[in-house]
């Protein structure tokens, strides 16, 4: 079995959800390992089905930019938390992350963890993949911006998601499944990589 074929044979794939689909998205998907991207203080319940030594927990708030006051900002060392956790999901079986509203932090999350499991792909043909799967996906700006530095994309990824644009307006709690990894009849047009 490769790399990142589950035990089914299916491709290995990041489930993004907002909270309130969490246990739902959980079950569904027969996931066991998770990352939370939620507000300081956010209280919410971790799914049974989630092996609680596999669930990274990350405090920050929706921004941009590094705000003053009670806001906090992403920092380098929730990123490098994603890509570590990422590298240690044994992909047998879909990774879960999610936030609030799983619009902005998990969607840029979820890019971080496939490029840290599956570094030799195109950032361009991932974006598309989220796009194609996520209408109202729009991945949080500084935390692509830094998982493409930590990543050393040298900008790719940046470029990627800027390309994909703002996603649609917020039509309702509508998670997702990214495929980690390109179509088999993809990768022989993807030329691009670190």
């Amino acid at each position: 079995m490769s790399a990142g074929a589950n035990l089914d044979g299916a491709t290995s794939r990041i489930v993004v959800a907002p909270l309130p689909k969490v246990a739902e998205m959980a079950v569904r998907n027969r996931c066991r390992e998770m990352i939370s991207l939620v507000a300081p203080k956010q209280h919410f319940h971790r799914p049974a089905v989630i092996d609680p030594a596999r669930h990274l927990l990350l405090s920050l708030n929706d921004i941009a930019f590094a705000g003053t006051g009670a806001l906090v900002a992403p920092q380098e060392a929730h990123v490098e938390a994603v890509i570590a956790f990422a590298r240690g999901w044994d992909r047998t079986a879909p990774l879960l992350i999610h936030c609030m509203m799983g619009v902005s932090r998990s969607p840029a999350a979820a890019l971080i963890a496939a490029l840290a499991v599956v570094p030799d792909q195109d950032d361009a043909a991932l974006a598309q993949r989220l796009r194609a799967v996520s209408r109202q996906a729009t991945p949080n700006a500084r935390i692509v911006a830094i998982g493409d530095a930590l990543l050393q994309r040298q900008g790719r990824l940046v470029a990627a998601v800027a390309k994909i644009g703002r996603g649609a307006d917020y039509a309702g709690d509508q998670p997702f499944s990214l495929p980690v990894e390109p179509p088999a009849d993809a990768l022989a047009g993807e030329g691009a990589g670190p």
